[in-house]
């Protein structure tokens, strides 16, 4: 039986070279794994207040698409040494409200990706944070961080590096064992 995925995309922008990483790592999936991109470029940011009475419809639809998601893969770049705002409100809008977080359970997996050579560290680590906070257990091994990302994709968005491929190839596989091994445990 297949398992869905969500894929939530820090960046917002249109060209994103992190779009287009998790683009490419949903071309190196194993079979078994189904994807859905998730938005949170539209989400309200999270105030508590909305949460009484009816929530922002952005909210509802972002929080079914969640809870129908077996699993949860994150590519984000990395600002400021930690994630987007736009993937901080998402978690904050997810976990809300108290005692239905859509995340509560969820394998989740990490990929960052950079321009520089620090490949969004920062970013990967600090989301590692609320992701253990939310018992969202994020996969361990292998860890991705994506360096020079602009030397990796082509215009298109196709890895053109054999050895950047081949582990990335690695990360989906881990991914999907990750998914399986916490799927059985439950």
């Amino acid at each position: 039986m297949s398992k869905h995925v969500a894929i939530i995309v820090g960046s917002l922008r249109e060209g994103s070279y992190n779009r287009k990483l998790a683009q490419a790592l949903v071309g190196l999936a194993p079979d078994g794994l189904e994807f859905t991109f998730v938005g949170t470029g539209a989400l309200p940011l999270y105030n508590p207040d909305l949460d009484e009475g009816t929530p922002p419809e952005a909210w509802t639809q972002f929080r079914k698409c969640l809870s129908r998601a077996d699993a949860v893969l994150f590519v984000t770049p990395e600002y400021n040494r930690s994630v987007p705002a736009s993937l901080k409100n998402a978690l904050d809008v997810g976990s809300r409200p108290y005692g239905a977080s859509v995340w509560d359970g969820k394998p989740t997996a990490i990929v960052t990706g950079s321009p520089g050579g620090i490949a969004g560290f920062g970013a990967n680590h600090h989301l590692r944070q609320s992701l253990v906070f939310l018992n969202a257990p994020p996969m361990h091994q292998p860890e991705a961080y994506v360096g020079n990302i602009t030397e990796v994709l082509d215009e298109d968005g196709n890895i053109i590096n054999d050895g950047t491929r081949d582990f990335l190839r690695s990360v989906m596989d881990g991914f999907a064992a990750w998914i399986d091994k916490l799927s059985s445990a439950s």
